[in-house]
């Protein structure tokens, strides 16, 4: 099964800094792994057009991802600069989008709040862009076309962007449905370099299946290391299927190195 390619660029000095928890990347990576995209990187910049528009421009001619997602940088702000990066690296002029402007005008008006040269500024958008409506605040998001790949801008407020997904998600939905089916248990008594041969194996016989370690005790005193398997395919039930096929065959190899297992999920 073909995958789809996605990256995640999440914009925003305070993000960089560690000054805010970067949980856009997270809900992001996980919701696009289950709409059966493969997500490539996620990018993680302060608030410098000049670099970010270079990253940016690298990645959609080395890479051509089916989906590009921005969150952060649509405020009223000096740095947020995001629309003028993604303008940028798509040499396209940011102009005054009167679809978005329509919203703002409307949101704030329910609001009672002036439409300021600083809120206008919101409604700037690349050439082309098709704006997303913002239902919990007041910057609309914005998608674009460029080539293969689908650019969409996100605020960074996370209920923000969490809301305006459901809208985005309509929009990215390939027209076949994907299905991925999650796994997991815990080895104990085998360290995490004894079980590597094992994972390695198993995971080189089955195709569109992501196998993944993590330690949770100490590698030699007290190994216990949780393992995480997940499976992507056009069928729900063969995605279960193979699932526990995998986490069975695990199970095996690990009880013939000596170890127990516990909290099988799969």
């Amino acid at each position: 099964m073909s995958k789809r390619r996605a990256w995640v660029f999440t914009l925003g000095t305070e993000v960089v800094r560690g000054i805010v928890v970067n949980t856009n990347a997270a809900f992001l990576g996980r919701r696009l792994s289950q709409l059966g995209f493969t997500v490539e990187g996620t990018i993680s910049l302060v608030d410098d057009k000049e670099l970010a528009s270079r990253f940016l421009k690298y990645i959609l001619s080395e890479y051509e991802p089916e989906l590009i997602v921005t969150t952060g940088g649509l405020g009223p702000t000096h740095d947020d600069i995001t629309l003028e990066v993604v303008a940028e690296a798509l040499s396209k002029p940011l102009v005054l989008n009167n679809e978005a402007l329509e919203m703002l005008k409307e949101k704030l008006a329910s609001r009672g709040y002036e439409l300021t040269k600083e809120r206008v500024k919101m409604a700037y958008m690349p050439e082309g862009a098709s704006p997303i409506p913002n239902p919990v605040g007041t910057a609309p998001g914005a998608l674009i076309r460029h080539g293969r790949t689908t650019i969409v801008c996100l605020p960074g407020v996370p209920r923000e962007m969490e809301e305006m997904w459901a809208y985005v998600e309509n929009i990215i939905r390939g027209s076949t449905e994907v299905f991925m089916a999650e796994g997991s248990f815990v080895s104990v008594g085998v360290p995490e370099a004894a079980l590597a041969p094992v994972l390695k194996r198993v995971y080189e016989a089955y195709s569109s299946t992501y196998i993944k370690s993590h330690p949770r005790g100490y590698e030699l005193s007290n190994p216990v290391v949780e393992i995480y398997v997940s499976v992507t395919s056009t069928s729900d039930t063969s995605a279960r299927a193979l699932v526990k096929e995998i986490c069975g065959k695990l199970v095996e190899e690990v009880v013939k190195l000596g170890g127990s297992i516990r909290e099988f999920r799969c």
